[in-house]
């Protein structure tokens, strides 16, 4: 169809949006024009009561209150290229408002789980070696995952204990402690040099095929470490960026340096390791006070 054709390159060209946000929003909006079709009608025929319908039906299918709040940003964003086209006279998803999503608080491990974890790899042998200056660096600077294998040999400062994150939108300076600094160095130094496939190869952080690690290969990473230090919680990429924000609030750091550590856009997003550190003192309380 023309219009999901001209709705992409209105998302690439005018709202410069991320690889994910184009995947999802179009297969947000592929689902709706299908659905559509089963009623018999086309997305320029689609009035409000039929976006309505829609929502009922994907919650009706088990969907969580996330996903059905983000097909309507998406049926939102989709109505908005429509009606600046000239497909549409209204936005029919305007104006419907998403259930109010309950966030989950995250996962994060303890301080000692920590430590337990990050002693996992072997830095004797080389792949071990970079396995652990992958991990202590995501502990040591909170990154996403995606920023963590998209990291050049360049944005490593090693002399001066800091790592330049390009993120979303600006760059971020985040420190490193003294473990992560020498065990990056042990892996810049010994190893990355006989794992890259080409000299000019410009990756932190490459895989056994001395190409970029991507994001399946990491997360294998992390299972087999899981597994290996016997830790039962379920530890994804995510967990020590997790851990790295709640364990810098519990040690006195203030919430506007870790949004900046993060690269939160905004605060709202950090005040959840707030909540996170006020459950833990309430836990404390209830089990340390003679009264409680």
């Amino acid at each position: 169809m023309e219009y999901l054709e001209g709705y992409e390159a209105y998302l690439v060209t005018e709202k410069k949006a991320s690889s994910n946000t184009l995947s999802s929003y179009l297969r947000d909006v592929n689902q709706f024009v299908r659905w559509l079709e089963g009623e018999g009608l086309s997305p320029e025929q689609a009035a409000q009561p039929d976006v309505e319908s829609y929502t009922k039906h994907l919650s009706s299918k088990g969907k969580s209150v996330a996903t059905v709040t983000r097909s309507l940003a998406s049926l939102k964003s989709f109505y908005t290229y429509m009606l600046g086209a000239g497909h549409v006279a209204l936005n029919p998803a305007r104006g419907i408002a998403p259930a109010k999503v309950e966030r989950k608080l995250p996962q994060i491990l303890t301080s000692k789980e920590v430590e337990l974890f990050l002693e996992q790899p072997d830095p004797a042998d080389a792949k071990g070696c970079r396995d652990k200056a992958m991990l202590e660096l995501l502990y040591a600077t909170g990154i996403r995952v995606s920023e963590l294998i998209s990291l050049d040999l360049a944005h490593l400062n090693l002399s001066a204990g800091f790592i330049r994150c390009p993120g979303r939108g600006k760059e971020r300076i985040i420190p490193l402690y003294q473990t992560a600094v020498r065990a990056l160095g042990d892996y810049v130094e010994h190893v990355r040099p006989q794992m890259v496939e080409r000299p000019d190869t410009s990756a932190l952080f490459v895989n056994m095929s001395g190409e970029r690690m991507s994001r399946q290969g990491f997360w294998k990473i992390i299972k087999h470490y899981q597994e290996k230090a016997g830790i039962q919680k379920d530890i994804t990429p995510h967990t020590l960026r997790h851990s790295f924000a709640a364990h810098l609030l519990e040690n006195g750091a203030d919430l506007r340096s870790i949004q900046e550590m993060l690269g939160h856009a905004d605060i709202s997003s950090t005040q959840i390791y707030a909540q996170l550190v006020n459950q833990k003192l309430k836990d404390v309380y209830n089990k340390a006070h003679p009264r409680a």
